[in-house]
């Protein structure tokens, strides 16, 4: 039973040292020079070692994906857990969510898909940023006993303008935009914050 045991621990070790092998080729590549073979390279195994864990570099995206969302997910309840209301809570979660996309920009884009192909469609874990977000939106909108629809729609507006400005920011990177960009964002999340209320 112990050798078993120590057999799945060194799976998932192998595991784990492939994506980290492969997050780091992105790092310094960007995720156009990721490949099997340099992942192979990186840890040192052979290349049929890494299709045992992974039949190809779009199972690896889709393990990094999910791994990036359930790193998101947590990041956007500590940040809705330090307010007490909604509406702090959201602007708290959508700058949170902006933090992340700078500081991981390779997990972002290979999430919401900028300048790449995404896997969201294929991860459980993109569910969770999305409920949370629609929790504090609806807790928002409660006076108005909002359908799920209109829920869905308020969300989508926040997303698509942050998110906007976030793949503006990746693309086209430029100081003038950093400079203005906190207060943009701001902006962006009180206007729409008070059209829903």
């Amino acid at each position: 039973m112990a050798s078993r045991d120590r057999i799945l621990r060194q799976k998932e070790e192998t595991r784990n040292n492939i994506l980290g092998a492969a997050y780091d080729i992105v790092k310094e590549e960007g995720w156009n020079g990721l490949s099997m073979r340099k992942i192979a390279d990186r840890i040192e195994y052979t290349a049929p070692i890494i299709y045992e864990y992974f039949s190809n570099k779009d199972a690896i995206l889709r393990e990094l994906t999910g791994k990036g969302f359930i790193k998101l997910g947590k990041e956007l309840e500590n940040a809705k857990s330090k307010f007490e209301r909604p509406e702090d809570q959201i602007e708290a979660m959508w700058m949170a969510y902006w933090d992340f996309a700078f500081t991981d920009t390779e997990m972002y884009q290979v999430m919401f898909g900028v300048q790449m192909n995404c896997c969201t469609e294929q991860c459980d874990a993109a569910k969770t940023p999305y409920k949370l977000f629609t929790g504090v939106i609806a807790e928002i909108m409660k006076n108005n006993n909002p359908t799920e629809e209109v829920i869905k729609q308020k969300y989508f507006t926040f997303f698509s303008v942050i998110h906007g400005l976030i793949a503006i920011n990746i693309i086209n990177k430029s100081d003038i935009m950093e400079t203005i960009n906190n207060q943009i964002l701001k902006d962006a999340i009180g206007g729409i914050t008070k059209s829903i209320q």
